[in-house]
């Protein structure tokens, strides 16, 4: 490398650019995770200035940086950079003390600078920083963003990371770019990923009142359980956004669930920002379509996620006992889209059959867990120690739900519903090794952590499904 390349100092920005992720945001979202009553002070301290903001969320809250998703394409090409000798600094907006830990996690820098209590480092105040530094001689930069091209306009050459065409385009008018470093995600189906739209498959239940009422030859009904349908999906779906951007440390230190698409930097943390009260937004909206008993239903439903997000998911037994909950919520709401009263046979039945599943999910975490030979799931409050325990508990739950089942066989609504409801007694063999089954492969730790994939994926319980179904259609005698 020339005396001249050697004084090319290369500036390497945070966020978006190192690191697949940003600060501000992951602080954020990780103080929320602390504790949600923050959401009220934030806006004080921002009355302050952004850096003040920082500063105080900063001091507040302890990041894992050695979890954080680097860009491992830029790293290699700036250890290359540093093998021939060129002077490297990294420089951003987040905080001082974030970003000195970020930069404790390689050994490329010379030199770290980051935004203090009373200075944000950003826009025309980073470039101020970069001319104090670089004195008259020549600097080059990478980034990642639009409002970078201020800094690229007084830059001797370019480094683009992650940037779009457009953004590459208005650069190259500017300067020279050297490089472009872009990931090889397709954002569009990383953001369907991130709805996870497979998990759409539990508001189906939203159509079991319609179905088990035996008005499935009523257009407006059918209507008004699609509008249900979709309106849960997306609520449910915030919340999915909204517990991922919650629990991003604790995904990252999951061996299945540090692949989802925020915990791993495959998808902005500001599009989850944006996308999740959008998506809760448009629910509502639909919503508005439905009686006001439906909307009450689904703003509880709504805001029982968000206190499981917040709170109740970290104690053990109460998180499976509200998840349960939450499967008989959508029931509950199933029937007020239609203006109808599920009966205590219905919701008894899937309390228990909920309740044995949400177990299974635990239960599998735990499995998956004692494999690696950890000892207590993060984030939450269970140990490798219990599976005995949610084992017994689990399946009896499920037992349970067959037995109101077939006491549900034998009672006076049933003869009302259904011309030959001994039929149904044939749905409870089906069930019972369905149960057991599932208990079977889980304690084997051959099931999937989520048994909505399980399910989805499952051949025999496809099966079981269709002659349940099929039984339930025999025994109304429509068929006579």
């Amino acid at each position: 490398m020339t005396d001249n390349q050697q004084d090319n100092i290369l500036y390497v920005d945070l966020d978006g650019t190192l690191i697949n992720t940003d600060l501000l945001l992951e602080s954020f979202y990780r103080l929320l995770a602390k504790n949600f009553l923050y959401l009220f002070v934030i806006p004080f301290w921002l009355l302050k200035g952004k850096a003040n903001l920082k500063h105080q969320i900063a001091t507040r809250v302890n990041l894992r940086s050695d979890l954080l998703p680097f860009n491992q394409k830029l790293i290699s090409y700036l250890e290359t950079e540093k093998s021939l000798g060129r002077r490297l600094i990294l420089i951003s907006a987040s905080h001082q003390n974030l970003v000195n830990d970020v930069a404790s996690q390689t050994d490329l820098f010379d030199q770290v600078v980051g935004s203090s209590d009373h200075e944000n480092i950003k826009g025309a105040k980073k470039l101020e920083k970069i001319r104090q530094l670089s004195g008259d001689h020549p600097f080059e930069y990478a980034a990642n963003a639009r409002p970078d091209l201020k800094i690229w306009e007084q830059a001797n050459s370019a480094i683009i990371v992650n940037g779009s065409k457009g953004l590459q385009a208005e650069a190259g008018k500017l300067t020279e770019v050297t490089a472009v470093i872009n990931s090889d995600h397709n954002q569009f189906k990383v953001f369907l990923r991130a709805l996870r739209i497979h998990q759409w498959a539990k508001n189906l239940l939203l159509f079991l009142p319609l179905l088990l009422s035996h008005q499935l030859n009523n257009p407006e009904l059918i209507l008004y359980s699609l509008a249900s349908f979709f309106s849960f999906s997306l609520c449910a779906s915030s919340v999915y956004l909204l517990n991922d951007l919650l629990d991003l440390e604790h995904d990252r230190q999951h061996a299945t669930k540090r692949a989802r698409p925020f915990a791993a930097g495959e998808l902005s943390l500001h599009i989850g920002l944006i996308a999740t009260p959008s998506l809760l937004i448009m629910a509502f909206l639909v919503a508005t379509l439905m009686p006001w008993q439906f909307i009450v239903v689904l703003l509880s439903y709504y805001l029982l996620t968000v206190l499981y997000s917040f709170y109740l998911k970290a104690f053990a037994i109460v998180d499976v006992l509200l998840l349960a909950c939450l499967y008989t919520i959508r029931i509950i709401a199933g029937a007020a889209a239609i203006s109808t009263i599920p009966t205590f046979w219905l919701l008894a039945f899937s309390m228990f059959m909920f309740m044995s599943l949400a177990i299974v999910k635990r239960v599998a975490e735990l499995e998956n867990l004692r494999s690696h030979k950890e000892q207590e799931a993060h984030g939450r409050g269970y140990r490798a120690a219990d599976l005995e325990s949610l084992t017994m508990l689990g399946s009896a739950s499920g037992f349970m739900a067959v037995l109101v089942f077939a006491l549900y066989i034998n009672s006076e609504e049933t003869r009302v519903l259904y011309g030959t409801p001994e039929i149904l007694w044939f749905i409870c063999p089906l069930l019972l090794y369905l149960i057991s089954r599932i208990w079977l492969l889980t304690n084997r730790g051959q099931l999937h952590e989520d048994p909505v994939v399980f399910f989805i994926t499952d051949h025999n319980s496809q099966i079981v499904a269709v002659l349940c179904g099929l039984l339930v259609w025999a025994a109304t005698g429509n068929w006579l």
